[in-house]
């Protein structure tokens, strides 16, 4: 049972071994602290942040960013340790905001390494502060408890490093504070959806005399892939400014916040209503962008936040409608006269019909919200191009090898529980930014009536069909998959990738071929790292391949050495950087003997399931959401027609 944690409150800690995940409306540095059993800081030496991301027992993030999983293993902490303060800073010298008055309040949740959540807290009341301590992590006898603390600075970093009492806590500040702006000089994130203010907002009226909020909702579970850089797909986005509850006897607000005006666009398309006072019809296409792609790339993103506030909407106002009407009982059934004459009775018929009353309007209310979503998805849909599409559009049907590459790539789709008739699609921005990771086990919430080893084919599955949308949208020649499959199990899923001719190798087969191609991949980021940083990117060696490259990794870690993790898991750290990219299907269990050497791995990997589970996290509210891996239709060639064309014109690209 997960506990929402408000100021000062405590929970046990059930395990050593934890992450704590940090959402926020704008990239923000974590860090942490390390204090003794008079709750002093001994020196710099004790202070985690990006510039020093590791000290014994914990790891924070290397980066600012909107999202964050700090790692942490209390026993392996010194005896000394025995509090540890986890701390958020707004970044100065970056151009963000200086307050945490001016974003949506952070979130921060004590998980399990399974994702599992323990405890949460929204850090709300804060205004001009740019630091606050979140939380703090603190011994009591032989366990370990969780306390959400709040505090903020308005003095910023420095002013909460010397109330820990750093004596040299100015230069520390400065020096963290250098480190983040040098990190976010080095990497470009994607933008979020552009969208003109009110351009697609549902505009539903509110319904009379209800009461509730229309959006200070409790992130659920966060996604164990994070990252996320503010979204289970790594968009880094500015947060609308969630809107506090309001005062009882006011209205919900259903109205969904508007969008930040975006570059200045070429008209979208409209249709006028066809009846006054109804809302427009929908259009494909209809948001800010220099091109149709891009307009339905912030399309899709507009009715993926929609659904997201919509819904919490909808759960604050059933929130709130639960809270009133057990006040209402307890007021009434704690007074002795209500209990006779049949008053209680009367008492608790109104406070039901009255929740009933309220619960049925914000229903009313989500209701008009998603019929108008559906009408929309129903136009958008048909309308993607293909690598946004899904395998059962016609539009793969007319497939040709493209010129450019696309500015994303649908993953699967997403939906809510009160949105099960609507499917957003999973987009993410190219080139690759993360690797992925299939998860082959049951360390989260997968399907309890598919056995091991058809978890672990249908991951395969899974990823071949990723991998397939890859070489499809990418022009002939620009991207190349190599597959390590170390044992021949995933023969059968391979047999798309192997017939079609799009690999430049059969997969690696036992333990020499996969240091082979591991050896190969790292020398050419090494090469390709050198030349970059040189400054000589021209001067690199004839017959190098300089197309993007995915290494698909089966049954990890099967068929490794201590020397093969060690290559994969620099791929994973330096890879992306220079064009080469993971796709691990495994579980995470296999390669437990590891402990925490392979915890930064896992972190590095957005994490996808190959069946469905709600293991995804939306960067507005926190909502845990159900991810569908794509699905090519059953008995239908559109995949292999596609890979045939593929290969044919990497044919023709190499003459």
């Amino acid at each position: 049972m997960t506990a929402e944690l408000v100021r000062g409150q405590n929970h046990p800690l059930p395990e050593a071994r934890l992450e704590i995940r940090v959402s926020a409306g704008k990239p923000v540095l974590a860090g942490a602290t390390l204090s003794d059993a008079q709750g002093k800081v001994r020196g710099a030496e004790w202070v985690a942040h990006p510039g020093a991301p590791t000290l014994p027992g914990l790891e924070v993030s290397k980066q600012a960013a909107a999202d964050h999983r700090l790692a942490f293993d209390l026993d392996a902490l010194p005896e000394s340790v025995h509090r540890v303060d986890v701390l958020l800073a707004l970044p100065t010298g970056t151009g963000g905001p200086v307050r945490f008055g001016a974003v949506a309040a952070p979130f921060v949740a004590v998980t399990g390494l399974d994702g599992s959540e323990v405890a949460s807290y929204t850090i709300t009341g804060l205004d001009s502060e740019s630091a606050v301590i979140a939380l703090e992590l603190y011994r009591r006898q032989d366990s370990w408890k969780v306390r959400a603390v709040g505090q903020g600075y308005a003095g910023g970093l420095a002013a909460l490093l010397a109330d820990q009492g750093l004596a040299e806590a100015a230069q520390l500040a400065t020096g963290i504070n250098d480190a983040v702006v040098q990190g976010l000089s080095r990497s470009v994130a994607p933008p979020p959806p552009r969208l003109p203010e009110g351009d697609r907002a549902l505009q539903t009226p509110a319904p009379a005399g209800s009461q509730g909020a229309s959006g200070t909702v409790p992130p659920q579970q966060g996604a164990p892939g994070a990252p996320q850089h503010g979204s289970p797909y790594d968009v880094t986005g500015e947060a609308s400014p969630v809107a506090p509850p309001a005062a009882p006897g006011a209205s919900i607000n259903y109205t969904h916040p508007g969008r930040a005006a975006g570059a200045p666009p070429p008209p979208a398309p409209t249709a006028p209503p066809s009846d006054p006072g109804q809302p427009a019809q929908p259009v494909a296409g209809a948001a800010t962008g220099w091109s149709m792609e891009e307009r339905l790339y912030n399309q899709v993103w507009g009715m993926f936040e929609d659904l997201a506030r919509t819904v919490a909407a909808y759960r604050s106002a059933v929130d709130f409608a639960d809270s009133r009407m057990e006040q209402e009982l307890d007021k009434a059934l704690s007074d002795p006269r209500s209990r006779i004459g049949g008053q209680g009775h009367v008492a608790r018929e109104a406070a039901q019909t009255k929740h009933t009353e309220l619960v049925g309007q914000a229903r009313a209310a989500l209701d008009r919200d998603l019929t108008q979503l559906i009408a929309e998805s129903d136009v958008v849909e048909p309308a993607l191009p293909v690598a946004f599409a899904r395998w059962d559009n016609p539009v793969w049907h007319g497939y040709r090898v493209p010129m450019e590459i696309p500015m994303a790539l649908r993953l699967g789709d997403l939906h809510l529980p009160e949105s099960e008739n609507l499917r957003i699609p999973m987009l993410i921005r190219l080139p690759l930014e993360r690797g992925l990771w299939i998860d082959s086990g049951r360390s989260g919430h997968h399907d309890e009536l598919v056995d091991q080893d058809e978890l672990r084919r249908l991951a395969m599955d899974v990823a071949v069909a990723h991998a397939a949308r890859l070489l499809a949208v990418y022009p002939a020649g620009e991207f190349v998959v190599h597959v390590i499959d170390p044992a021949g199990s995933a023969a059968r899923s391979l047999t798309p990738l192997v017939r079609s001719g799009v690999l430049p190798a059969p997969p690696a087969v036992g333990p020499a071929s996969v240091a082979d191609v591991l050896t190969r991949l790292t020398e050419r980021v090494d090469l390709v790292q050198m030349a970059v940083r040189g400054g000589v990117a021209d001067a690199l060696p004839p017959g190098l391949d300089t197309a993007e490259q995915l290494l698909i990794v089966n049954d990890f870690p099967h068929g490794f050495d201590d020397r093969a993790v060690t290559r994969l898991r620099y791929l994973a750290d330096e890879g992306p950087s220079v064009g080469v990219h993971l796709m691990m299907v495994a579980d995470r269990e296999d390669a437990a003997a590891y402990g925490p050497l392979l915890d930064p791995l896992w972190r590095s990997l957005l994490r996808l399931s190959p069946v469905p589970d709600d293991h995804l996290a939306d960067p507005w509210v926190g909502h845990a959401w159900t991810y569908e891996p794509p699905r090519v239709p059953r008995g239908s060639q559109v995949l292999d027609q596609v890979l045939d064309q593929v290969a044919e014109a990497r044919r023709t690209w190499d003459r």
